[in-house]
C-alpha cells in the first residue's frame, strides 16, 4: 500500500513539474507577443548603407526596428525598406491640382514598425440638399346644420385637409475629409505587403488646417495633435474609442508638447495673452508645472519629465520632475545639468536611456547623467532616431540619396 502511494506521489510531482514548465514557456511566448520591448531596455541599432531614388525628401523618420524609412517626396508619403533597398508603400496625393491635401502628418509608434498618418481630401459633397415641409396654417370650415338634426350648432368646426407643400434647403458640411490610418509593416525580410488600415474620419478637423505637432502615448492609446489654420490653433485628443476632444483654451498658442508614456498626461509649452507657462493636461485637470517664461518641456522618458531653461536662444539648464498619475501645481524640480548649448532652430529628444539630445545639421549635443558630449554630423542632412540610439545621415548622389545608419555610442 505504501509503495503504491509513493508511486502516485512521484507521478503527481512529475506532472506538476511538467505543467509548470509548459506554463512558463507559454507565458514567455505571450510576453514576447504582447510586449516585445519588455525583454530588453536596449534599443535596436543597425549599421548599413542604402541608396534611395530621388532627393530633397521631407520629414525623414526611421522605424522602431531601424529597417524602414518614412519620408515625403513631392507630397507623396513613401516607405522604404532599408534592408531590401526598395519602396514598399506609397500614398499618393488625391489630386495633382491641390498640393495641400494628401498626407498631412505621420508618426512611427515607439515600440513596433507601425506608422500612424493623417490623410486629407476634398469632400465631393460639401453641400447636400434636403426636402423639408412648409408649415401651413390650419384651415377650418363651419358645419351647417342638417335637416335631420335641427338642433345642431352652427359654430362647430372641423379641420380641412390641405395639400402639404415642401421646399429644398441646403446643408453645409466640412469641405475637407480628414482620415486617420494605421500602416503596419511586416518584417523587413518578408515580401508581404504592408497592412494599410483605415481607422476613422475626423469631422472636427478644420479645412485647410496644418498639423504642427503629433505625439502618441502608446500605453494609453492617446493621440495628441496641434492643428493650425489662418485664424486659429486647435489642440486635439483622440482616444482608443475614437472620441475627439479639444483641449486648448481660446487664443492659446502651443510651442512644443510631450505625452507621458505611462499615464497619457500631456505637457505643453503654453502661451495665453503673452503669458508663457509649462502646463500639464490630465483627466479633466489643467495644472501649471512651471510659471517661468524661460522653461520648455523637452520630453518624457522612464518616469521623468524633462524641462529645459532657455535664455537668449541658449539652453542653460535641464531640470526633471517625476511623471505621476496625479500631478500638482508647481511640482519640485531637480537640476540635472547646467551649461550653454545653442538652441535656435534646434531639434531635441529624450533617448531611451534618459540622455538629452539637442542637435542641428552640424552638431549633436548629448547630455548623459550630467555630462556633455559633442558629436559632429557629416551628412548633407542629419537626423537622430526618437530613441536616441541611431544617427541617420543623408548624402545626395546625383538623382539619388545615400542613407547611412550609424549607432550612437554614449
Amino acid at each position: 500500500m505504501k509503495k503504491k502511494l509513493r508511486i502516485i506521489l512521484v507521478w503527481i510531482s512529475v506532472s506538476l513539474v511538467l505543467q509548470f514548465g509548459a506554463y512558463s514557456i507559454l507565458n514567455n511566448k505571450v510576453a514576447k507577443v504582447l510586449g516585445p520591448i519588455a525583454e530588453t531596455n536596449e534599443p535596436i541599432t543597425k549599421q548599413l548603407k542604402a541608396t534611395i531614388p530621388g532627393s530633397n525628401f521631407e520629414n525623414i523618420q526611421i522605424s522602431y526596428a531601424k529597417d524602414y524609412l518614412a519620408y515625403k517626396d513631392n507630397g507623396i508619403l513613401k516607405i522604404f525598406n532599408l534592408k531590401k533597398e526598395k519602396i514598399v508603400f506609397e500614398k499618393e496625393l488625391p489630386s495633382d491640382k491641390d498640393q495641400k491635401m494628401g498626407v498631412l502628418s505621420y508618426q512611427w509608434l515607439p515600440d513596433r514598425d507601425t506608422l500612424l498618418y493623417f490623410y486629407a481630401k476634398k469632400n465631393p459633397n460639401p453641400v447636400t440638399y434636403v426636402t423639408v415641409p412648409i408649415k401651413q396654417p390650419e384651415t377650418v370650415i363651419p358645419i351647417e346644420p342638417t335637416i335631420e338634426d335641427p338642433n345642431q350648432k352652427t359654430d362647430k368646426q372641423v379641420i380641412q385637409d390641405v395639400p402639404i407643400k415642401t421646399r429644398t434647403e441646403a446643408r453645409y458640411g466640412n469641405p475637407q475629409i480628414t482620415e486617420l490610418y494605421t500602416l503596419e509593416l511586416p518584417s523587413s525580410d518578408e515580401d508581404t505587403a504592408p497592412d494599410n488600415r483605415f481607422n476613422q474620419t475626423i469631422n472636427e478637423f478644420p479645412a485647410g488646417g496644418k498639423i504642427e505637432e503629433l505625439v502618441v502615448s502608446t500605453s494609453t492609446n492617446l493621440i495628441y495633435l496641434t492643428v493650425k489654420n489662418q485664424s486659429s490653433e486647435l489642440l486635439m485628443e483622440i482616444d482608443v474609442m475614437k472620441n475627439i476632444r479639444s483641449l486648448n483654451r481660446t487664443g492659446e498658442i502651443i510651442d512644443g508638447m510631450a505625452a507621458s508614456d505611462r499615464y497619457g498626461t500631456l505637457f505643453i509649452n503654453s502661451k495665453v495673452n503673452g503669458t508663457k507657462q509649462v502646463v500639464s493636461l490630465g483627466v479633466g485637470k489643467r495644472l501649471v508645472i512651471s510659471k517661468s517664461s524661460n522653461d520648455k518641456v523637452l520630453g518624457i522618458r522612464n518616469g521623468k519629465v524633462y524641462i529645459g531653461e532657455v535664455k537668449n536662444n541658449q539652453l542653460v539648464k535641464i531640470k526633471t520632475l517625476e511623471d505621476r498619475s496625479e500631478m500638482t501645481n508647481n511640482p519640485s524640480q531637480k537640476t540635472e545639468w547646467e551649461g550653454s548649448i545653442p538652441f535656435n532652430n534646434a531639434n531635441w529628444l529624450i533617448g531611451s536611456k534618459g540622455q538629452v539630445i539637442i542637435y542641428n545639421q552640424t552638431t549633436a549635443y548629448i547630455i548623459t547623467t550630467g555630462q556633455l558630449k559633442e558629436l559632429q554630423l557629416l551628412g548633407d542632412e542629419n537626423y537622430i532616431s526618437d530613441d536616441g540610439a541611431e544617427l541617420i545621415q543623408l548624402k545626395r548622389s546625383g538623382t539619388s540619396t545615400i542613407v547611412e545608419l550609424q549607432p550612437i555610442k554614449l
